[in-house]
């Protein structure tokens, strides 16, 4: 995993940024729906990428 504190965090924040964008800009069809599970798995991955750094 990433070990420099600052390279972790800035990757977290651009994946929740990410996954935020994502989510808002979804349509409502089926395309939409999956950006915003894309959107949602990159806010999941971005609140791991912060937390195994901890550990």
């Amino acid at each position: 995993m990433i070990r420099n504190r600052r390279i972790r965090r800035t990757t977290a924040i651009a994946l929740l940024a990410a996954g935020a964008l994502l989510m808002w800009l979804a349509p409502q069809t089926l395309a939409g729906a999956a950006l915003l599970a894309l959107g949602i798995a990159l806010e999941a991955i971005g609140i791991a990428v912060e937390r195994r750094g901890k550990g």
